[in-house]
């Protein structure tokens, strides 16, 4: 078990005494994370793969060094299969546009995706003739395997699912899908955003052909991520852009790409982001994401037990911690959950989320809410105690307006 009272030291915003319980839109960043972009911009501030002077050779050594932390971290072999991007909503987006799609193709995803891997889709429906299909949960976000069963198809392409729903915090059962998906040679991508984060993460275990995440929700700067890309399918799918960096040779009428990943990181790329996101993987590994999972499980599970406590507050997703993740939504009667959150930041600096967390399908369709839920999300710069306090902020909600 790692000393969370040490870690909240690399965290200097945390001194201000903020409860900071909006982990699944966007992490913190430590120190050491903020000193490596910062080594970059004072030490070798160059461009990176086409220099031959010695700031760009380092920032060239740096940037290249990132992919493979990023690579080892979710067990994907080598930096080859590791595409920099923005954030998920990018990565998604790329595979989007990495196929050429046609008329009668399908794409299997879920009721309970982020828009992100849900709208996309959709466009790709319209833009082509591919037919989207949608796959249910119940209201704590279970799947009925079989309903993938009968969704999926020889005319499959395609099968997009979240590991782990960002409003339920329910895990998803990725390679079971992944393995229906195979039986009928479809790709499957797997959304990674709430997942890579906060517990370990083996693509190769999982058997999938594309991974996309954010880095600035794990620990990471803002602007980074990256995707996932089997080695079978890095010289198969397209580029979403060319240009700059991307070339192996170019002539009067032709050019030749570049090997990856280079091929998919078009012009000057997020150097110090990339620098960035490899830090904040180091710093991940160094704790360990097996201890990082069993911390948020115990203050997951206090953070469930203290709000169904309360007759006053419903809890959405499952209810047994061991079937989720740090990601608990609720509501209180009788108030509207943009209520609950500000109300929270001014009586006790307690930030959470609240809304529809890009996810009004699953708001709709499954919790029938319109006006959204509150959301708090832990990580490993979370303590007990501040679950404490925020459960005694939110009694201090039901009273007043009792």
């Amino acid at each position: 078990m790692f000393d969370v009272l040490k870690v909240r030291e690399d965290f200097p915003i945390l001194n201000s005494g903020v409860i900071y319980l909006d982990n699944a839109a966007s992490s913190l960043t430590p120190d050491q994370v903020v000193q490596k972009e910062v080594e970059f911009y004072h030490e070798y501030r160059a461009n990176v793969e086409r220099g031959v002077h010695r700031m760009s050779q380092r920032a060239s050594h740096e940037y290249e060094h990132a992919h493979d932390l990023v690579a080892g971290f979710i067990h994907a072999g080598s930096g080859e299969n590791v595409a920099m991007m923005k954030n998920t909503t990018e990565g998604i987006n790329f595979v989007a546009n990495a196929f050429d799609w046609r008329k009668g193709e399908k794409i299997v995803t879920t009721v309970i995706e982020h828009h992100s891997n849900f709208i996309t889709w959709l466009r790709v429906g319209r833009r082509y003739g591919v037919e989207v299909k949608v796959v249910k949960s119940d209201a704590e976000g279970r799947f009925d395997l079989a309903d993938f069963d009968r969704m999926i198809d020889d005319k499959t392409r395609l099968v997009a699912v979240t590991a782990v729903s960002n409003v339920l915090g329910c895990l998803v059962p990725v390679k079971e899908i992944a393995k229906i998906a195979h039986e009928h040679d479809a790709y499957v991508l797997v959304d990674g955003a709430q997942s890579v984060p906060h517990m370990k993460t083996d693509v190769k275990d999982m058997d999938i052909e594309f991974l996309a995440f954010s880095g600035h929700k794990m620990l990471g700067p803002t602007g980074s991520g990256g995707l996932y890309i089997k080695g079978d399918l890095l010289y198969k799918v397209e580029p979403l852009c060319i240009g700059g960096g991307t070339i192996a040779d170019v002539t009067i009428s032709n050019y030749e790409l570049a090997r990856s990943p280079m091929r998919f990181e078009a012009g000057t790329p997020p150097i110090a982001q990339v620098i960035g996101l490899g830090e904040a993987v180091k710093y991940l590994q160094r704790i360990g994401m097996d201890s990082i999972e069993r911390h948020e499980r115990r203050l997951t599970e206090k953070l469930i037990e203290g709000l169904m406590d309360l007759p006053e507050v419903t809890v959405y997703g499952p209810k047994e911690p061991r079937e989720r993740l740090g990601i608990v939504s609720f509501n209180i009667e009788g108030m509207n959950p943009h209520d609950v959150a500000l109300t929270l930041d001014a009586s006790a600096n307690i930030a959470v989320r609240s809304g529809h967390h890009c996810a009004l399908p699953l708001i709709e369709e499954l919790l029938k809410v319109g006006v959204g839920t509150a959301r708090a999300s832990t990580y490993l710069y979370n303590t007990e105690e501040e679950i404490e306090r925020f459960l005694g902020a939110v009694e201090d909600i039901i009273k007043a307006v009792r």
